[in-house]
């Protein structure tokens, strides 16, 4: 019974210090203000940690939106432009070839397939069709990958119209230094609020729906692009960055409605809408992603802060998420760079983020390329900028 009672004073002890540690003022916010000053007073109201909790419901209610505009929108539209799954041939059923399949790899050396030719008694093209089926059963179907673009277009198009409108009247969307007018003693307005609930909540959604969305080559750039976004938009909640993290969110919006509408008009065979989408969306990237990001919000965010107060931890730690995300800019512009060249100077076919379905009748050389793709179709599909 001491024992027990000793452990649990022990834990209560540990978890108070780590409290404190994790709350601690000078970790979170500029010299000389504390949490006190950040208290609801005098018809000031400031963001509160514990407001964060209502992401995890917002995200589960657009997982719900998701699911009822992709049945009952989304499908049916994809039905009036006739937007069709191919028909697929099973692979017929062989307990070597799947437990291989299952525990091994996808993919087969030659030598493997001499190996399982003798384990089943098949002949080599026998065991290569068998491979080429099964993986054609895990791939997504054309229908999907359109509801799932057309979802995402739709919630950015949205996202970004209401930035727009929360923003549009205030003086910092037209004059960076008002940003840091009176941090961080600035009272949050319910535009401000709504707009980081329902951002939040999108990518926590995203996050918690990887395992059943389409699986591209760089999956786990996406998981790293999320993970650093919900801890960019946690912490400048925390820290009162509300104002500049507005404005990261409506440039980030900005592109992705071109992106995903490509992606949308490209599985609807409307090529040429695709096409100048595409083209759109690569000069708004580069612009909002390569030049208004870094040189205008992180400047913003590196030096105009330090007019106001001395760095603290909160004011590297938040630099440095920055940049994080600014590297996975970098990582996908070179892919739309290589897009656009082909675009440029070669047919346009494939997409370098996902696997494209093969054929039974595939040669080696075609199944290789074919693998060494990755969803979506077309090339507007390759770069997910978020």
């Amino acid at each position: 019974m001491n024992m027990t009672y000793t452990v649990l004073v022990f834990s209560s002890i540990m978890l108070q210090t780590i409290s404190e540690w994790l709350w601690w003022e000078h970790l979170w916010l500029p010299v000389n203000v504390s949490w006190s000053d950040l208290e609801d007073r005098e018809g000031r109201v400031y963001a509160k940690a514990s407001q964060l909790y209502g992401a995890l419901p917002c995200a589960l209610c657009l997982l719900l939106v998701r699911y009822l505009f992709e049945r009952y929108l989304a499908t049916p539209l994809a039905d009036v432009w006739g937007i069709r799954d191919r028909v697929r041939l099973t692979a017929e059923p062989n307990p070597i070839l799947e437990k291989y399949f299952c525990s091994q790899g996808r993919v087969l050396s030659q030598a493997d397939v001499r190996a399982l030719c003798k384990k089943t008694s098949w002949p080599e093209r026998r065991v290569q069709v068998w491979f080429r089926r099964r993986r054609n059963q895990e791939r997504p179907g054309l229908r999907k990958r359109f509801c799932e673009a057309s979802w995402r277009c739709v919630f950015y198009l949205f996202a970004f119209v209401g930035g727009v409108l929360a923003l549009h009247d205030k003086p910092w969307f037209y004059n960076l230094k008002e940003v840091w007018a009176g941090f961080p003693k600035q009272s949050m307005l319910p535009s401000q609020y709504w707009y980081y609930l329902l951002e939040m909540g999108f990518y926590l959604s995203l996050l918690l729906s990887l395992t059943f969305d389409v699986k591209r080559k760089d999956f786990k750039e996406q998981v790293i692009h999320h993970i650093a976004t919900l801890t960019l938009l946690s912490f400048s909640w925390i820290s009162n960055y509300i104002r500049i993290g507005t404005l990261v969110m409506a440039i980030h919006d900005s592109s992705d409605i071109l992106l995903e509408g490509a992606k949308v008009f490209n599985y609807a065979k409307w090529h040429q809408t695709a096409n100048t989408m595409f083209v759109v969306f690569t000069v708004v990237f580069m612009v909002t992603r390569l030049v208004i990001f870094p040189f205008w919000l992180i400047h913003c965010t590196w030096v105009y802060p330090l007019d106001q107060f001395a760095p603290f931890f909160g004011y590297y730690f938040f630099n440095i998420m920055l940049l994080v995300l600014q590297v996975l800019h970098l990582y996908w512009a070179v892919l739309i760079s290589r897009m656009v060249f082909k675009f440029i100077f070669s047919k346009l076919e494939g997409d370098d983020r996902s696997d494209e379905e093969e054929d039974d009748s595939d040669s080696p050389k075609e199944e290789n390329h074919k693998l060494n793709h990755t969803n979506g179709s077309g090339v507007r599909g390759r770069a997910n900028g978020h």
